[in-house]
C-alpha cells in the first residue's frame, strides 16, 4: 500500500469483472384498466348532451316535424320560432321577473342562512341549539303540498302574494337544507381562527364577517347554485303565490304553449332554450368560483 492510502485509510479492492447487475424494471401499467372509467364518463356526457341536442333540434323544427319525434337535425332550421316565442310569452318581462326574484332570494339566503348556521354550529353542545338544528332538518320531510294552501291563504291576508312575498318564502323554505349544508361545513373549520380573532379584540359579529364568511366562499357558491337552479325552474310556488300576470316568472309564462288538446313543441322548446341559457352561464361561472375557493382554502 502506498503512503497516501495508509493516511486516508482507504479500502482498496480489485475491480470486479463480469456483467453489471441489472435493475428490475417496474411493470408499466397498461391503458386497458382505464376503459371502464372512460365508458362511464362517455355515458355521463351523453346523458347531458343528448337532452340538450333534442332541445336545440326541436326548437328549430316546424310543428309537423316536432310532432314526428325524429332525432335528425332539421334541414330547414326555423329561426323564426325564437321571435314568436318571445312575443307569445312576453319574454323580456318574464325574464326580468325571474332575475329579480332569483337574485334577491339567493342573496338573502346566503346572508341569513350562513349566520343562523354559524350560531348553531358553534353552540351545538347546548340543548337549545341542538334541538333547533333538528327542528330545521325535520322540515325536509314535510311535503310542500300539505302546506301549500295554508301558505297561499296566509300570504294573501298579509298582502304578500307578490314578488316580495315569494322571495321571503324561498329564503324560508330553503332554510332546512341550507342549514344542514352550512353546519356540516362550519363544524369542519378549526376554531383556532376565531379564538385568535377574539384575542385580538374582535366581537362575534366582526369575527363572523371578517374571518368566517370569507372562508365560506366554496360552500356559499354551492348553496347559491342549488338555490339558483331551484328558484329559476320552480313552477308550483310562483303559481300559488303570484296573482298578477306582470310578475309571472319564466316557468309560468311558458305554460301558454300547452292547450287542452295540443302542445306547440317547437315554440315551447325555443322558449325553454332561451330560459336555459342564463342559468347555464351562471352555473359555469359559479363552478369556477367553487374550484377557486377550494384552491384558496387548500393553500391557506
Amino acid at each position: 500500500m502506498s503512503e497516501t492510502e495508509i493516511r486516508t485509510g482507504a479500502d482498496v479492492r480489485p475491480p470486479v469483472s463480469g456483467p453489471e447487475p441489472q435493475v428490475a424494471e417496474r411493470p408499466r401499467r397498461g391503458r386497458g384498466g382505464k376503459w371502464p372509467l372512460t365508458v362511464l364518463l362517455l355515458f355521463v356526457s351523453l346523458s347531458i348532451l343528448f337532452p340538450l341536442y333534442i332541445t336545440v333540434t326541436t326548437a328549430l323544427k316546424t310543428p309537423a316535424e316536432a310532432a314526428e319525434g325524429s332525432l335528425a337535425f332539421p334541414t330547414d332550421p326555423q329561426w323564426g320560432n325564437f321571435p314568436d316565442a318571445i312575443e307569445l310569452t312576453s319574454f323580456p318581462r318574464a325574464l326580468f321577473s325571474s332575475l329579480v326574484i332569483t337574485v334577491f332570494a339567493v342573496g338573502l339566503t346566503i346572508l341569513t342562512n350562513s349566520m343562523v348556521a354559524y350560531a348553531i354550529a358553534r353552540n351545538m353542545h347546548r340543548g337549545f341549539f341542538k334541538g333547533l338544528y333538528f327542528y330545521f332538518i325535520s322540515a325536509l320531510f314535510v311535503p310542500f303540498a300539505i302546506i301549500m294552501l295554508p301558505i297561499a291563504k296566509e300570504t294573501s291576508l298579509l298582502y304578500l302574494d307578490n314578488r316580495v312575498g315569494l322571495i321571503f318564502l324561498y329564503v324560508i323554505f330553503g332554510l332546512s337544507l341550507n342549514i344542514f349544508i352550512y353546519v356540516g361545513y362550519l363544524r369542519s373549520m378549526p376554531k383556532e381562527l376565531e379564538e385568535a380573532a377574539v384575542i385580538d379584540g374582535a366581537s362575534v359579529w366582526v369575527t363572523f364577517w371578517r374571518v368566517i364568511f370569507p372562508l365560506l366562499t366554496p360552500i356559499n357558491a354551492t348553496v347559491g347554485i342549488i338555490m339558483t337552479v331551484w328558484v329559476w325552474n320552480d313552477f308550483m310556488l310562483p303559481l300559488v303565490m303570484l296573482s298578477e300576470r306582470d310578475s309571472f316568472t319564466l316557468p309560468l309564462v311558458q305554460y301558454v304553449f300547452q292547450s287542452q288538446f295540443t302542445t306547440d313543441y317547437s315554440l315551447a322548446f325555443a322558449s325553454y332554450l332561451m330560459a336555459l341559457t342564463p342559468l347555464l352561464i351562471v352555473y359555469i361561472v359559479a363552478q369556477r368560483w367553487v374550484i377557486g375557493g377550494v384552491t384558496r382554502g387548500a393553500v391557506k
